[in-house]
């Protein structure tokens, strides 16, 4: 599924480092990094937003779980990490974002972000996140490649579907409203705060045919209509029923 022709094309990393890209290791200060970074995501979400949340009951106790998301503004996934009971999530970013935002890159450097080049094959970020779930952790990606320029879900990129048939692994929607990022900056002027809703859905698994291009259509088709499940009419998109 393409997206409509108003909208321009997907974003392509335009400087190629793969030195950026590692699997995070859990050491000591990283897992002392995670924490004090859930804890400031979970003040924040407070202070910022009147948040509710449904369906939290879904999300597996333990990994591996590949989760997909609907990108709507640069507080996705702080919502999202701030409500989750785990630290051993480990989220695709995009490199070009990293180089763009000093403050992203620190972050998600310290985090443990897989750095991810977008608008071709990452291989490598890729071996990373297969190696992170076959660790039994959780994968945060957005399939969608980029934040909605409409707020509805554009077309799906094949990235999470591969993911999820290589690593057997059950994919996790999670559905965002309200977390675009004009009108948070809008809420901030006005010192409001700003509506947001996390829905989390079942997990559920892709379902393999044997045929890898048309497994890999099929499966990013399952993966945002089960995401346009979770989102009112207005956020659903290309996936509108």
């Amino acid at each position: 599924m393409q997206n409509p022709p108003s909208l321009p094309p997907k974003p392509v990393a335009k400087v190629w480092r793969p030195e950026l890209t590692r699997l995070p290791e859990y050491t000591l200060w990283r897992r002392l990094v995670r924490a004090a970074l859930w804890v400031a995501a979970q003040v924040l979400v407070k202070a910022r937003t009147r948040l509710a949340v449904s369906g939290l009951e879904n999300f597996p106790k333990r990994g591996p779980g590949l989760i997909v998301f609907n990108h709507l503004g640069d507080a996705d996934i702080v919502v999202i990490l701030s409500q989750l009971r785990t630290l051993s999530v480990d989220p695709l970013g995009a490199s070009d974002v990293r180089d763009d935002y000093r403050w992203v890159g620190a972050l998600g450097d310290r985090y443990g972000t897989i750095w991810l080049h977008r608008g071709q094959p990452d291989r490598r970020a890729l071996a990373c996140a297969l190696e992170s779930l076959r660790r039994g952790r959780f994968v945060v990606i957005a399939p969608e490649g980029r934040q909605s320029l409409n707020r509805g879900l554009e077309s799906g990129l094949e990235g999470a579907a591969f993911l999820a048939f290589k690593s057997e692994a059950p994919v996790i929607p999670i559905a965002l409203t309200g977390t675009e990022t004009a009108r948070f900056d809008e809420d901030t002027k006005h010192r409001r705060r700003t509506p947001v809703s996390m829905s989390v859905g079942k997990p559920f698994r892709l379902e393999k045919t044997g045929e890898r291009r048309a497994d890999l259509k099929a499966g990013t088709d399952q993966i945002m209509r089960a995401l346009a499940r979770l989102l009112p009419p207005e956020y659903q998109g290309m996936y509108r029923r």
